[in-house]
Parts: structure tokens; sequence; C-alpha cells
């Protein structure tokens, strides 16, 4: 289930940026009144304006809600139960007697 909601996500994403990079700003608005043929366009005049930004609009709201349910595969995700380390007893080191010198700082004859 988790690996479709990729699959949506990805695409509504992908669908999201296509939409916004084909959409005119609010100055071509003004280009198209002196006759640079936006009329002549797919859908018209205005048809593309209302067409894309309700298709934007839609995907938007896919791509959220694909967001949300992916952070909800997230934060329900099993996780594995740690086994706790059992503690060992350390090594006692030999202990040396007061009166005998060390030979580990001497130096060799």
């Amino acid at each position: 289930m988790e690996f479709l909601v990729w699959i949506f996500h990805i695409l509504a994403a992908v669908a999201v940026v296509g939409l916004v990079l084909l959409q005119h700003g609010k100055g071509a608005d003004m280009g198209a009144a002196f006759g640079s043929g936006a009329s002549g366009s797919l859908f018209g005049a205005t048809g593309s304006a209302n067409f894309l930004s309700r298709a934007t609009a839609v995907l938007a709201t896919v791509f959220f809600m694909t967001s949300l349910g992916l952070a909800y595969f997230s934060a329900n995700k099993a996780q594995p139960e740690v086994a706790p380390v059992p503690t060992q007893a350390q090594p006692q080191l030999p202990v040396q007697p007061a009166g005998e010198p060390s030979k580990a700082g001497a130096i060799p004859k």
C-alpha cells in the first residue's frame, strides 16, 4: 500500500510542476488584450486559466493527501525491538604488588 502511495505522490508532484509551468503569469493578460495571439490558444482566451487552475488545485490536493499518507506510514512503521545487551563482567587486570617496579616503562639494556 505504501508503494502505491509513493507512486501517486511522485506522479502528482511531476504533474503539479508541469501545470504550473504551463500557466501564464499575471502580466500575460495585458499582452493578450493587445492581440498577442493568446486568444487562438488550445483552450481559448480565458478557458486555459480556468482549466489549468482547477487541475492544479486538484493535483495539489492529491499531493497534500499523499504527503499525509506517507507521514502516517512513516509514523506507524513497526520498530524492530532491540534486545538489551547483557552486561558482562569486565576482566580483572592483574594487580601488581606495590613493592615491585613496573617493567612496562623500563628501558632494555
